[in-house]
């Protein structure tokens, strides 16, 4: 994972620890699964604090578009505001997990508001690849300490089939499991030996989700939960999130070589990495129909006569098959998304953005000429100014470079002038010497 260095960051955690000086009470038992509370019913629009990516009300998906903005970023070589740090910082509850969204982080967390396993997971994604500022000899820095409460809290709602709800209570699903995979070894960690109260893991959850490559319809991809009748349904989203997970990859990857013509196979031995392949396999079949992946009908409505495109997905897809190493098979997609996706990204904000900067350097392709458009500049007009770019990095090192050579030449000067007034000096002494000479 790319991370450059958050000069900005060790300043922006001391304001973070004053907005949470009141402290967030630790919510001690796992709420039931339930919908985020909705917001209230105004015409005004929703306020939205300065550290935050996107103008959109954020009760949903302001930790998850926030990391996500701050990982695209990573990316591209782009050091995130350190108040954009503090903020993500100061959504965390005293007990490492995240909810969706804290509009006031200064009071305690609500045992009502139930926390969020994929904003915790991919919260602690976006601050592990943060560089850790300074801090005194023997002390934990923030960010270490908020990573490390948030896998603990992980570890802790692992349901006993070794995966994860989207709320801690509920069933588990092949997304938010695949999801906290991911940020257990974006924090180091080797999700294989997280182990369930049943002696399970997480990829053995995983593999609940993959449909056998003779099932016919969906064969090789996963479902994200089985249906009411147990039947288990092809999601492309939730195979986009397993391949990865499968993989052992992450959204940031870039330059995987090319891997066997993609193919669904029955293994001996069923593994996660197999079944990740068999989803990739997949993909590339969803793929090849249109060149993209459209939405899925409304639970309990009929299949549309113009399905809709799902531009956020496709993106998603794009990264699978890269870092499957099947980069050739998602090239078209990519294209399409070049053509048209920008009006999508525009309406739906920062996160949007970051799924097409995924997609665009998974592949190779240049995210500053993303169809004419520079991606990384439209995520970062959502946001607070970062604290630098590739761009003022070398305008800086350039002037550095300058003032050094500048320097340079003055204290040179000097030295010649020393080395020439000693050289004079030289001659007096010795023409002083062979005068006393008899």
């Amino acid at each position: 994972m790319t991370t450059v260095r958050r000069r900005g960051v060790a300043a922006a955690l001391a304001a973070t620890a004053v907005l949470c000086a009141g402290g967030a009470a630790a919510v001690t038992a796992a709420p039931a699964a339930h919908a985020a509370p909705s917001p209230a019913a105004s015409s005004a629009a929703p306020v939205v604090p300065s550290g935050l990516y996107g103008r959109k009300d954020p009760t949903y998906d302001g930790v998850w578009r926030q990391s996500l903005a701050f990982m695209a970023q990573e990316t591209s070589g782009v050091e995130p505001a350190g108040k954009a740090v503090a903020w993500l910082l100061g959504q965390q509850c005293d007990n490492g997990g995240f909810a969706s969204y804290r509009p006031d982080p200064a009071k305690p967390c609500d045992p009502a508001v139930p926390l969020d396993t994929n904003a915790t997971a991919v919260a602690v994604q976006a601050l592990a690849g943060l560089d850790r500022p300074e801090t005194e000899d023997g002390e934990t820095d923030p960010v270490t300490k908020a990573v490390e409460a948030g896998t603990d809290w992980l570890t802790g709602v692992q349901n006993k089939d070794g995966g994860w709800s989207y709320n801690p209570g509920g069933p588990s699903d092949a997304n938010s499991t695949s999801v906290v995979i991911s940020a257990l070894a974006a924090a180091g960690g080797k999700p294989g030996d997280v182990r369930s109260a049943d002696g399970r893991t997480p990829y053995d959850a995983l593999l609940g989700f993959a449909i056998p490559c003779d099932a016919g319809t969906g064969a090789g991809a996963f479902a994200y939960q089985p249906d009411r009748n147990g039947a288990l349904v092809a999601n492309a989203d939730a195979t986009a999130a397993a391949v990865l997970a499968g993989l052992g990859k992450h959204v940031q990857t870039r330059g995987v070589k090319p891997y066997q013509p993609p193919v669904c196979e029955a293994a001996a031995k069923r593994t996660a990495e197999r079944a990740a392949r068999n989803g990739a396999a997949y993909l590339v079949t969803a793929l090849a129909k249109s060149g993209h992946l459209d939405l899925p009908p409304m639970p309990g409505t009929a299949t549309p006569a113009a399905p809709a495109p799902d531009f956020g997905n496709t993106a998603d897809a794009v990264v699978a098959l890269g870092a499957a190493g099947h980069g050739d098979k998602a090239a078209p997609a990519l294209k399409w998304l070049q053509r048209n996706a920008v009006p999508w990204a525009e309406e739906n904000g920062p996160a949007a953005w970051a799924q097409l900067i995924f997609a665009a350097h998974t592949l190779g392709a240049d995210t500053r000429d993303f169809g004419g458009v520079d991606l990384v500049q439209r995520l970062n007009a959502t946001g607070p100014k970062p604290e630098s770019t590739v761009e003022t990095r070398a305008q800086e090192e350039q002037e550095n470079k300058e003032s050094g050579e500048s320097s340079g030449f003055g204290v040179w000067l000097v030295v010649g002038i020393f080395l020439f007034a000693g050289m004079g000096i030289g001659f007096l002494i010795s023409g002083r010497n062979k005068n006393r000479q008899p």
